[in-house]
């Protein structure tokens, strides 16, 4: 895993400043401490850092072709890299090393933009192609490795993997997006292609982009697909057959991501996904696999238990460190690493579980993407519940009665499941994919209305982050209630909660994460079958737990779902309480004019009370006030 970022000059041939590069490319250097790389000439700069998994003698970056008229830095892994040196060498191509690296120049040459469409793995890449003046950047299919790019006033393109080399090289406004932050307060993070600043942009997943001299405007610059999943659910299979099929699929995308010549382990949480993991794990190596653990002081967050047992069934090398309830030191070092507001507070259990395995690993498998593939959020049920209602009644009919009983209905946090209706009136007012957005907003659409000034409504010109949702939804080529929201997840929550969250977590301790689940030869496969495989009644997940009820113990796999949670509504109310009203009632949350200063404090002061629990939005305004002291202070 490594660290990209570059400068090209798009209208010339301007000479490259190598004190700025070196700059730009040295604020990433925990995500590769082992070894850096420059290459410069007129008009391209490339940098590069890098930590050695594969080829630790001879792999190092940038890495050329046989003439040097090709050049690449390049982020993540290709895991078919074998499959694919032989085929190259018999159409004339010369390997100088053994790195997966050396496979994409050579790719280039022989099959131009489509090269990636035969990269299996997780990657972002930028390749300089000297003869034909051209810089080709690329991302994989699922964006597991992130990469940002700007385009200056004067014609400069920028590119990295983190914002935060491009903003080392000085030249790139810091105006933020009203769009990105009307995002960031639906969703709890900025969704490609936007960053939260406006110069600047995400490469999509599964998408490249080809930049070239001639005076190139940033709307110029557009991203071309060369992926997307398909929801066909037409596989002729029994329940039995696909059992063996996953087994057999799972095990292959494992095998692969165990190549390594480093030390290797897997994340181990205690949950269906990563104990499906290190259990095929277990089985493709003599040597007991190396399991990492985040055990919680509070036991209502606490699973230790359950990954324990796997650990034992297993005999895994299992470390475990403990996570005290009050572990919220991070806050500033999470705005740090991010870059871009980013609210997940799941962040902080991950960001210790990374630290945990990088004291005893370097690359670690993990059990992410399992729940968008084979439908496991507890969210789930509940909208096929609604599509049901739905589908009884017609939107002309459902959004005056629902909408109504929606807006008299209280907000009853304190009740019963059963009696917290006025989400499920709100959902049935709404289409499936405006009910599907409103059901996962951080903060929803009534309550940022509320916290939004009017300057800043009028800066978003209309604009909602449903709109997101929208867009994808209208390529979603299915109307199947389940395939529509775990292809919207896969798009979106994925992407940019989920990829992102590990990602900087894992590369700020210099820490590999790879995702067998998320590979795409399976997502493909998975996507074909009937959602009755995924979702059967209540039960998530029904074809992953069948094919491992032979290898997990019973109570791993039908069990409630937890997560990594952390006790906000207590620290709100508590350790944290005169920080947040400090943060979110003054300083530069207040000097934006771009909120409502007495709506906050409504939220803070009912949440203070116990009357409501405004937890998670008080936590998206906590983490937004964090990234706008970062900001000033750079």
């Amino acid at each position: 895993m490594c660290g990209i970022t570059g400068i090209f000059d798009t209208r010339g041939k301007r000479d490259i400043d190598r004190a700025v590069l070196h700059r730009m490319n040295e604020t990433q250097f925990h995500r590769g401490p082992d070894e850096g790389g420059l290459h410069i000439e007129p008009g391209v700069g490339l940098g590069h850092r890098r930590l050695s998994i594969i080829d630790l003698s001879t792999g190092q970056q940038p890495l050329y072709n046989e003439d040097n008229t090709v050049c690449v830095v390049f982020n993540g892994e290709i895991y078919n890299y074998q499959e694919l040196i032989p085929e190259l060498q018999t159409l004339g191509h010369v390997f100088h090393t053994r790195s997966d690296t050396e496979v994409i120049v050579h790719a280039w040459e022989a099959w131009g933009d489509a090269c990636v469409e035969r990269f299996r793995g997780m990657f972002a890449f930028a390749l300089w192609d000297r003869n034909r003046e051209t810089l080709f950047l690329a991302r994989d299919r699922l964006g597991v490795k992130p990469l940002f790019y700007a385009l200056l006033d004067d014609g400069t393109f920028l590119f990295g993997s983190e914002l935060k080399s491009i903003l080392a090289h000085g030249g790139l406004k810091r105006d933020i997006d009203p769009l990105a932050v009307e995002e960031y307060f639906a969703l709890g993070y900025v969704a490609e292609p936007r960053s939260i600043f406006r110069q600047a942009k995400k490469l999509p997943p599964a998408c490249t982009l080809k930049v070239g001299r001639g005076g190139t405007a940033l709307q110029a610059l557009q991203p071309r697909e060369y992926w997307d999943v398909r929801f066909t659910l037409d596989a002729r299979i029994d329940p039995a057959e696909a059992c063996h099929e996953l087994e057999r699929r799972l095990t292959e995308s494992i095998r692969l991501r165990m190549i390594s010549e480093v030390p290797l382990g897997a994340f181990l949480s205690g949950g269906v996904d990563s104990s499906a993991v290190v259990a095929m794990m277990a089985g493709l190596t003599d040597a007991p696999v190396n399991t990492c653990s985040i055990s919680f002081s509070d036991p209502a967050y606490d699973e230790a238990v359950f990954a324990q047992k796997v650990a034992d069934r297993y005999r895994t090398r299992h470390f475990v460190d403990t996570v005290e309830s009050d572990d919220f030191d991070l806050i500033d070092t999470l705005a740090k690493l991010y870059d871009e507001p980013y609210a997940d507070s799941s962040a902080i259990p991950t960001y210790r579980v990374c630290q945990l395995a990088r004291k005893h690993v370097t690359v670690a498998l993990s059990g992410d993407g399992g729940d968008e593939s084979f439908g496991g959020y507890r969210r789930y049920s509940l909208h096929l519940m609604e599509e049901q209602m739905r589908a009884a009644l017609p939107l002309g009919l459902r959004r005056p009665l629902f909408g109504t009983l929606g807006r008299l209905y209280p907000k009853a946090d304190w009740a019963p499941r059963v009696f917290r209706a006025k989400t499920t009136f709100e959902g049935l007012a709404r289409t499936s994919v405006e009910a599907y957005f409103h059901s996962i907003s951080v903060i929803r659409n009534v309550q940022r209305n509320q916290i939004y000034s009017p300057a800043f409504k009028a800066a978003l010109g209309g604009y909602n982050a449903q709109q997101v949702f929208d867009r994808h939804a209208a390529n979603a080529g299915t109307d199947d209630p389940l395939a529509l929201i775990q292809y919207l997840d896969l798009h979106t929550y994925l992407i940019g909660d989920i990829n992102t969250k590990v990602d900087r977590a894992s590369m700020a301790h210099s820490l590999e994460v790879r995702e067998p689940l998320m590979d795409h030869p399976l997502v493909e496969w998975l996507a074909t079958l009937p959602s009755s495989f995924k979702m059967r009644g209540s039960e998530s997940k029904y074809l992953l737990k069948k094919a491992m009820e032979p290898h997990l113990p019973h109570d791993i796999m039908y069990r409630p779902k937890m997560g990594f949670a952390v006790p906000l509504a207590r620290w709100f109310r508590g350790p944290l309480r005169q920080r947040v009203r400090d943060q979110l009632l003054g300083g530069p949350m207040l000097e934006t004019g771009w909120f409502n200063h007495d709506a906050i404090r409504q939220i803070v002061d009912q949440h203070e009370t116990g009357q409501r629990d405004h937890s998670t939005p008080i936590w998206v305004l906590l983490m937004f006030a964090a990234f706008l002291r970062k900001n000033e202070a750079n």
